[in-house]
């Protein structure tokens, strides 16, 4: 497994036109209410922290729901929590009780999720964390606890297979968190032997051939994967900016205020802009409800991209990090086509374009189908007969259809 560096190989090519993904983080911590981290950062005992799966009986869980919110979402595919931290598992697994289907619950949820998201036509991935706090020896280390740790490593190989030959095709494995060594430094190059990674993806790339793996399993993976952040600069291969809706926690936070909208899509076009993947986090409740603020913000977002769509799936990075993006937004590309993604709306009627070599045979405004006027003047482009108010809301889409691929132009 190597992070590809073709973003158009077979492999990965339908993950990069996909663009945009939903990211789930439901377990037993939602009945707190605090966060995913709960168990760890509360020092909450471990007799106690199982007593909440005789307590966590989803009322309302519908994984259908899910999957349709995420389509009319405008996402391609979703990544859910099969088992975090806390060691709690949403499937059945021989190797442990701490399951949905041996407690309180009698489900196996990432069996239900697994079939909305094929019946919708997302994506099926799974995130499977590699550090599992039920085990003691994660705390002490392989050093201190040889013996306890052979044992986590084989839970997780063991737990991965399961998901992997349990619930057919898998099209995303996201693993997490194979390098802290309980936050004392990682083991940096050894990280792939003290978890033994070579040898389980080896048994991947046999048992799912064409499955996509992130770069937290020990191995640089297919795809990188930067966490509460969009990068800038040039970025090397296919990666995935993994983020929250709310400020600060992944899972259910009532607390936890959420961002706008306006910033949401700010994200999302500042991270395709780049060349990336965006994957948008909820939290579900204890009842498996993804709550309403989260589902408001996604309709509206479905609505945006019904309409400027086109400027985010299968679109590719044309500029260098020190020239990505013009006076008023970003820019992606798709062969012969520019799209200028307007986030700061000029009511002069006007918008000078600085970036692009191609002359324009066609410019569209497309939350009004207006054909636009473009006209070149020396280095720029100017694209004129706006209105002083933006037709669309938060953003606007300009799409230039060019005389040939589109090549960048720069100022020296």
């Amino acid at each position: 497994m190597a992070v590809s560096d073709n973003p158009n190989s077979e492999k990965i090519r339908w993950f990069t036109n996909a663009r945009f993904g939903m990211f789930i983080h439901w377990g037993l911590y939602a009945l707190l209410g605090r966060g995913e981290w709960a168990r760890y950062t509360e020092a909450i005992p471990p007799d106690e922290y199982h007593a909440l799966a005789q307590q966590f009986q989803p009322r309302h869980f519908d994984a259908t729901a899910w999957a349709r919110l995420a389509k009319a979402a405008g996402m391609k595919y979703m990544v859910l929590t099969a088992k975090h931290h806390d060691g709690f598992c949403l499937f059945d697994s021989q190797y442990t009780d701490f399951t949905s289907v041996k407690s309180a619950a009698k489900r196996d949820f990432v069996a239900e999720y697994v079939a909305a998201c094929r019946a919708e036509g997302l994506g099926v991935g799974l995130y499977f964390t590699v550090k599992d706090w039920e085990f003691p020896a994660y705390f002490d280390g392989p050093e201190r606890n040889p013996q306890g740790w052979a044992a986590l490593v084989d839970h997780f190989h063991n737990q991965t297979k399961e998901l992997l030959t349990n619930y057919g095709k898998i099209d995303i494995l996201w693993f997490d968190c194979p390098d802290d060594a309980n936050f004392r430094g990682g083991w940096g190059e050894q990280t792939p032997d003290v978890w033994r990674s070579q040898e389980l993806g080896a048994w991947i790339e046999e048992a799912q051939p064409g499955i996509l793996i992130n770069n937290r399993g020990g191995l640089p993976g297919d795809f990188r994967t930067p966490e509460q952040t969009i990068p800038h600069g040039s970025q090397p291969g296919v990666f995935e900016s993994c983020v929250t809706m709310t400020h600060k926690h992944w899972g259910y936070c009532p607390a936890d205020p959420y961002k706008d909208v306006w910033r949401i899509l700010d994200e999302l076009i500042s991270c395709v802009a780049v060349g990336g993947n965006y994957l948008l986090n909820v939290g579900p409740d204890p009842d498996g409800v993804i709550p309403l603020p989260a589902c408001a913000r996604l309709l509206e977002i479905g609505r945006w991209l019904e309409t400027h769509g086109e400027a985010i799936y299968g679109t590719e990075r044309l500029l260098p990090d020190w020239w990505d993006h013009t006076s008023t937004g970003r820019i992606t590309t798709k062969d012969n086509i520019a799209y200028l993604i307007v986030q700061l709306w000029s009511p002069t009627g006007s918008l000078s374009l600085n970036q692009l070599q191609n002359d324009v045979r066609r410019a569209t405004l497309l939350a009004t189908g207006q054909t636009l006027t473009v006209r070149r003047e020396g280095r720029r482009l100017l694209i004129e007969g706006l209105s002083p108010l933006p037709p669309a809301l938060p953003f606007n889409v300009v799409k230039l259809e060019l005389d040939g691929p589109a090549a960048a132009q720069f100022y020296y």
